[in-house]
């Protein structure tokens, strides 16, 4: 046996299989031939209908069916089969209506008691004819044999039901009898034939005649009800059929007349079919469903309908009812739900919809017609073909889904949303149970969530350190009854947050835990809480109001009930201000109105008492805590609810919707107002309108800025610093900020300080037109818009010049200073020369209001205010950003204000590239680069990329792409607009300009000519006040000096004797020869109070005025060295020049003060143009010299004309050499880089250097040269001073400064010599860095000749380079000066100065040194510097020798060209070019050595 089992596989034919394993494997007693069988197709139907049919057992199912003349919805028992072969004959039926338009009546009959069931159409018969190929008439090939239909040729796009050749058939084969008679009118024959037997025996067909006209078919069947396992025709699968006759009424619509065992449907059209099912489904409901009905086209009729959490669908496909829908249905709804969606998500944010959310809120009805249909099975439920099958559209129309959208599917959808949120954060929920864990930092009361948990409290803190004071003042009062729970910072505003934000808020959720909130409960008692009262614990400040704010906004957004329980909420409140006696008398007082009455109450008798300001709670001592708590009474206030208007009030604070009863809510605040705390209960609408209010206004003034000066408080309070400091000498970012929180009393993070200062330095191309301060050090560029500025602590800042141009230092004593912790700050506002606020523009969001201020033209300003001055119409100003070289035009004028189009610059380099060389204000290089990586690489939409690559050639202060794309994009891109395709261009708008006007009010500006109208009549104003009180000021001066003069004369005299005699006859003998009395100042009220001296204050602040001890203190706190002759005469002096300035004072106008310091401003705002355009220029050779090179590899990319590149950058070479280190000053640090590096710049001019510098001979560097670099090296390691490009920061900043302090023009060089001293303090931290030790000369000697070598020529050449013009000139300090050291580092400018400052003969050390081993030109370059300051020097020393003429010619030179304008620098190219090579130059040089001492 074991041997039979291995035989090999064989064919099929039963004469193969050996016979002895038939019994082997086989189930006992049954043969292979009964175990394995081939069965016909016939037999296979009826043996597995399921395949065909569907289901032979019977089904239980909730089905629309169609009784009493009305669609009911039940539960169905019925036999999917049996079903099924009666709606392949009427689909049939309805498939005719497709071939024969002309079909007008369906006829169905369905007798229960015979078993018997006929369907009828009129239209054209089968053909009565036999068929060629089959030998057989055509009705019983379509009948009677399988696998037979006129549906099979896919190539003819076909709207039938019928597809696989089975359909009739199947009807036929389950049925006992089956009757096929048809009438064909073409051939005139009536045809008759009965299958019986399950299609097993037919009868002979009887074939008569019949009229032309006649055209029908009808097919009779009795179903084989055994194989179905039924008796009879039940009545749920009657009803079941007769709503599919109904179906296919409602599909042919009215052309086609459908009855029912002999009566008429109902039912013409589609819409009476919809209404069949709305109707019934509305009886349950109080109101009718809508329908929406659209037949799109001839193909596709629609509706849509509501439903209730449950998509329902009915469709049917060429007359075929698809129950379970597909494609088709899919096809409409997602057009529906996408549009609903759009709009649910919109109306409500924080809905977050999802498609099927809406899909479940529908009843879609479809009708429709497809090619070809596919489906999952032969009992066609579910259409498959995919959309673009259908042979047809069905784009439903915008008015059509705006119908949906109003049906009140959005509404139903907003609710659902609703109450989703709802059941999502009822999981959240809060019980009352008594142990709370997993809550951190919560300090639980004992007694909280047991039967005494109404009695017990929670105080909610303002952050830890508060919740150090409770638990302080807790143990006074003990922990049974008090919990406390610190907030971190400010609660979220629950009304205005999404729902997600809400869940994933840790702080709500613990508030809600720690309560035993519910969410949705309404309460009318705490009993189900754990807590009975909520205590609010915040500071007194602004803040501390907002914080209380939004935690009675969460709990009215979310319980509004609570609020109506009696003190459930309570606020614990702690004094603002304490004063003591010193007789230790303590008085609080809760708020600042209260404590300024009192004070104003006190009048002259302050003194005694001292003040302490308690800013948060932190700055209370537990001590304190204690005391607050055992008078709990006195600082627990409760909060009530009087009527609905404490709601309203909630909600106008916080609302989104009520934005605009806000701002009429903020517009009638009146300063001064302030919640008592004396009252016990405090009203809801009084916290709001009293307290609130105060936090709202403080936003506002924090973020929107005044029309005055265009500061906000936090910028003013640094400005007010940077001038009471007299902040000239740098100091880091860090320090300083510390010093204006200190002085200012700025009461926020030293974070937020700090990048305000850096905010008012940045330069870069949008920022701001005239920087306050000045940016010494990295503080941002362009290309991340500012956010990549070093950290605080790494980087200086000062005043910048231009500054007190802007704001006149004789201003200062007219503004109106405000006063805090008895401290005088900052004034209510500045009052500069132009309105700073269109020059530097803003912007800021505040309470109800925001604002947007673009960037004017300083020059603009100035030139509309003299026109104002002169009487004369102001001209129109456009926005302006320094140094943005792409246009702004307008483009709309409304009344609410005017916009405009900001453009970058594209161009086109060839037919694939293009050249973008500047971007629109405020879109930064980094995002631009992001924006064109992201068409270079294409995404999820755009596949394929639009450009091929991009390379930049950008630095800190420019922009430069270059694109390279196709032929063909280009083209496009050009059709489109280059402007918009690279998204080059955005728009600005003065449509929101919001300003505090000088009263402190808020005020719409339409036009940056409005403000400057405002401004000026105000600006007159204090120019007339300046007049008069200088005046004042000068004639009291001017007082003193006559009394003084007179003092000292009669005591010289002998006429007033001082010495050895008593004081008080000495004053009585001044009172009598009429010496006026000067009498001290007394202190002011504040500062008695606070017991305030600041003495330097005081005397900074009075000087002038000459305040002293006593009435005569100014004349006898003299020194004795006042009575000699020179004194004397000085005073005497003194006193003719004050009657002169007064003399001029007094023929002053205020106009003409004006027009002075508008003078002065442009004569400044031309020479930082001037170094800017310098500075440009100097980039712009380094750029070129760099592009020349970059050249040679682009064109290879894209062809360019290399040619033209090289030859601009051998132009550029001998200036670029001239600037290379003066290429920057401080102002400029986004230069500073390039400045700082001149080895790597320099390396690549001196490989193309012209021809006559080629001449020379590059000697290669031998082992001795070697050794002196290394010895060189060595000695400036010593020194901490490197070559190289990465030099220590010191050394960097110091050579940036001092650099331009040689830019004045020589006109100019008196008033420098006054201000020696300031840039000494400039540069060093340190008097004694001054100092410059016998070390550093040394060094000098030795590396001024090494320079002199660097450039491979005779130091002559050095000066005659020198009579290049100087590096541009910034700082007022005289260039004659020794320049300092900083920290031990020496300048390089300093180090390099010719040897013959120091009176040593250079041959000494000449001889060593050999080639630099740095770069052969950069050295030149520092040599001409250190001549140009040598040579200016002597132009500046009265005593020194008769200087050579070199040296006159070269100071002559720089006269004239320093004063030069920008585009003259042609000049200097040529001069530069002239390198003179002979040794008899060294003459020269020698007698210019010898000149100077």
């Amino acid at each position: 046996m074991a041997v039979d089992k291995k035989l090999p596989l064989q064919t099929s034919s039963n004469a193969n299989v050996a016979a002895s394993t038939a019994g082997s494997t086989a189930p006992a007693g049954k043969t292979i031939e009964e175990t394995y069988q081939k069965k016909t197709q016939l037999e296979h139907i009826l043996l597995r209908p399921d395949t065909y049919i569907g289901s032979i057992e019977k089904h239980t199912q909730t089905l629309w069916v169609y009784e009493n003349n009305e669609m009911v919805n039940r539960s169905v028992t019925y036999v999917p089969g049996l079903y099924k072969i009666f709606d392949e004959i009427l689909v049939n039926a309805a498939d005719n209506k497709q071939r024969d338009p002309s079909m007008d009546c369906v006829k169905v009959v369905i007798d229960a008691e015979q078993n018997c069931i006929s369907v009828y159409n009129s239209g054209d018969g089968v053909p009565v004819e036999i068929h060629q190929e089959e030998g057989v008439y055509v009705p019983e090939m379509i009948f009677g044999h399988l696998l037979t239909s006129s549906n099979y040729n896919d190539n003819v796009k076909k709207t039938t039901g019928g597809r696989n050749g089975y359909g009739a058939k199947l009807t036929n084969i389950f049925s006992t009898e089956f009757v096929i008679e048809t009438a064909d009118g073409r051939r005139q024959k009536k045809y008759k034939q009965v299958f019986s037997n399950n299609m097993g025996k037919k009868s002979e067909p009887t074939i008569t005649k019949c009229k032309e006209g006649d055209n029908w078919t009808k097919v009779s069947f009795k179903p084989d009800l055994a194989k179905f396992n039924m008796t009879h025709l039940e009545d749920d699968v009657v009803a079941l059929m007769k709503k599919r006759v109904i179906d296919i009424a409602g599909c042919l619509g009215k052309t086609v007349k459908v009855e029912l065992n002999g009566q008429r449907v109902p039912v013409k059209s589609f819409l009476d079919y919809v209404n069949l099912y709305l109707q019934s489904a509305s009886k349950s409901r109080p109101d009718s469903l809508p329908r929406i009905v659209e037949k799109v086209n001839e193909r596709w009729e629609i509706c849509v309908s509501l439903s209730e959490g449950q998509f329902q669908q009915v469709s049917f496909v060429n007359g075929i009812a698809t129950i379970k829908g597909g494609t088709h249905v899919d096809y409409i709804t997602n057009q529906i739900t996408n549009y609903v969606m759009g709009i649910v998500n919109k109306k409500n944010k924080n809905a977050n919809l999802k498609a099927h959310t809406v899909k479940n809120h529908l009843w879609v009805f479809v009708n429709a017609l497809i090619d070809n249909p596919a489906f999952d099975s032969q009992t066609k439920e579910t259409l498959t073909i995919r959309q673009s099958s259908f042979g047809s559209k069905c784009e439903l129309s915008q008015q059509f889904l705006t119908k949906v959208a109003k049906s009140g599917v959005v509404e139903s959808l907003l609710s659902w949303a609703d109450f989703k949120q709802n059941r999502d954060l009822k999981k959240t929920d809060g019980a009352k149970r008594q142990r709370i864990t997993g809550i951190t930092k919560l300090e639980d009361a004992n007694d909280a969530g047991g039967r005494y948990s109404d009695k017990c409290t929670l105080i909610l803190t303002e952050g830890d350190s508060a919740k150090a004071l409770a638990m302080a003042g807790i143990s006074v009062v003990g922990r049974n009854h008090y919990g406390v729970f610190p907030l971190r910072g400010k609660l979220l505003n629950v009304r205005e947050a999404n729902h997600k934000q809400i869940m994933e808020n840790v702080e709500i959720q613990s508030i809600k835990q720690i309560l035993g909130l519910q969410h949705g409960k309404e309460y009318d008692s705490v009993k189900s809480l754990r807590y009975g009262h909520l205590m609010i614990m915040t500071d007194q400040d602004h803040d501390g109001s907002h914080i209380k704010g939004l935690l009675i906004n969460f709990i009215h957004s979310f319980w509004p009930s609570l609020l109506k329980v009696p003190s459930f909420l309570v606020e614990f409140i702690t004094p603002i201000v304490k004063a003591t006696h010193r007789n230790g008398r303590v008085l609080s007082f809760y708020s600042m109105p209260e404590y300024e009455s009192w004070k104003e109450s006190l009048g002259g008798n302050a003194s005694g008492w001292s003040i302490k300001y308690y800013k948060g709670l932190g700055t209370s001592t537990s001590k304190e805590g204690k005391e607050y708590f055992r008078d709990l009474f006195k600082h627990k206030k409760d909060f009530i609810w009087v009527d609905e208007q404490d709601g309203e009030a909630i909600e106008l604070a916080f609302s989104k919707k009520k934005i605009e009863a806000r701002k009429n809510w903020l517009r009638h605040f009146e300063p001064g107002t302030y919640l008592d705390q004396k009252e016990k209960l405090i009203k809801y609408s009084d916290f709001v309108n009293k307290e609130l209010i105060q936090f709202s206004m403080a936003d506002l003034q924090r973020s929107i800025p005044s029309m005055v000066d265009g500061l906000k408080p936090g910028q003013r309070k640094i400005l007010f610093c940077s001038f009471k400091r007299n902040f000239v000498k740098e100091a880091k970012v860090a320090q300083f900020s510390g010093y204006v929180s200190e002085h200012s009393a700025y009461h926020h993070g030293e974070q937020s300080l700090a990048s305000t200062i850096i905010g008012m330095a940045q330069d870069y191309v949008g920022s701001n037109n005239i920087n306050l301060l000045q940016p010494n050090g990295q503080f941002g560029t362009r290309h991340q818009g500012g956010k990549d500025h070093a950290s605080a602590r790494y980087i200086y800042t000062r005043l910048s010049p231009i500054t007190r141009f802007l704001f006149p230092k004789d201003d200062d004593v007219l503004l109106d200073y405000l006063n805090e912790d008895g401290q005088s700050i900052e004034p209510f506002w500045y009052m500069p020369v132009i309105p700073t606020v269109l020059v530097n523009g803003s912007e800021g969001i505040g309470t109800g209001w925001s604002s947007y201020i673009p960037n004017y033209n300083p020059r603009d300003i100035v030139a509309n205010v003299r026109r104002l001055l002169n009487s004369e119409m102001m001209e129109p100003m456009d926005p302006w950003y320094r140094g943005f070289r792409g246009t702004i035009e307008k483009t709309a004028t409304k009344e609410a204000g005017v916009s405009y189009t900001v453009s970058g610059i594209i161009e086109e380099v060839n037919e694939t590239t293009l050249r973008i060389t500047e971007l629109p204000i405020r879109r930064w290089t980094q995002d631009y680069k992001e924006f064109l990586e992201s068409i270079m690489t294409g995404n999820d939409k755009i596949k394929d990329p639009f450009i091929k690559d991009y390379r930049e050639h950008n630095d800190d202060t420019t922009v430069h792409f270059e694109v390279i794309l196709s032929v063909e994009n280009l083209i496009m891109a050009k059709q489109e607009g280059l402007l918009k395709k690279f998204k080059l261009t955005t728009t600005i708008s003065t449509s929101n300009m919001h300003l505090f006007d000088p009263k402190g009010v808020i005020k719409k500006y339409d036009t940056p000519e409005q403000i400057l109208e405002d401004f000026f009549h105000l600006r007159l104003e204090f120019y007339e006040n300046r007049k008069k009180v200088i005046l004042d000021n000068l004639e009291m001066e001017l007082l003193k000096l006559e009394n003084r003069v007179r003092f000292i004369l009669g005591v010289v005299k002998g006429e007033i004797i001082v010495s050895n005699r008593k004081r008080v006859d000495l004053l009585l003998e001044l009172q009598r020869k009429g010496f006026t009395p000067f009498p001290k100042k007394t202190k002011t009220v504040e500062a008695v109070v606070a017991g305030v001296t600041d003495d330097a204050e005081e005397t900074e602040e009075n000087s002038e005025k000459g305040v002293r001890a006593s009435d005569y203190e100014y004349l006898l706190s003299m020194a004795i060295g006042t009575l000699t002759l020179e004194k004397v005469q000085e005073l005497c002096a003194d006193r003719d020049k004050l009657n002169q300035e007064v003399d001029d004072l007094r023929k002053a106008t205020p106009k003409s003060l004006w027009m002075k310091d508008l003078d002065a401003l442009e004569r400044e705002l031309d020479e930082q143009e001037k170094n800017e355009a310098f500075a440009e220029a100097t980039r712009k050779e380094f750029k070129s010299k760099v592009m020349s090179e970059a050249g040679m590899k682009v064109s290879r990319q894209a062809p360019k004309n290399p040619r033209k590149n090289n030859k601009k950058a051998n132009n550029a070479e001998p200036i670029s050499e001239t600037m290379e280190t003066s290429a920057s000053s401080a102002m400029e640090t986004e230069n500073a880089p390039e400045v700082v590096k001149p080895k790597p710049k320099g390396r690549p001019v001196s490989r193309k250097a012209p021809a006559k510098m080629q001449e020379k001979p590059t000697s290669v560097l031998n082992d001795d040269d070697d050794e002196e670099v290394l010895e060189l090296k060595e000695r400036l390691a010593a020194y901490n001073l490197e070559s190289s490009p990465d030099q220590s920061a010191g050394t960097t900043e110091s050579e940036l400064t001092e650099v331009p302090a040689r830019k004045k023009e020589p006109s100019k060089r008196a008033a420098a010599q006054k201000k020696t001293l300031s840039t000494l303090t400039e540069i060093s931290d340190d008097e004694d860095d001054i100092d410059v030790s016998d070390e550093d000369f040394e060094l000098e000697v030795v590396t001024a000749p090494e320079v002199g070598k660097k450039g491979r020529r005779k130091p002559a050449a050095n000066a005659k380079a020198a009579k290049q013009p100087p590096a541009a000139k910034k700082k007022r300090g005289p260039a004659n000066k020794q320049p300092q050291q900083v920290g031990g580092q020496k300048l390089l400018t300093a180090m390099l100065k010719p040897v013959e400052n120091l009176g040593i003969s250079p041959e000494k050390k000449m001889r060593k040194m050999r080639a630099s081993p740095f770069n052969k030109k950069s050295g030149s370059v520092l040599g001409r510097i250190g001549k140009e300051d040598e040579a200016t020097g002597s132009e500046e020393k009265s005593d020194s020798a008769s200087a050579s003429a070199s040296a006159s010619d070269i100071s002559g030179e720089m006269n004239v060209v320093t004063a030069r304008a920008r585009p003259q620098r042609a000049n200097r190219r040529q001069a530069t070019y002239v390198l003179s090579d002979s040794e008899s130059d060294k003459a020269t040089d020698d007698s210019e050595f010898d000149e100077e001492d």
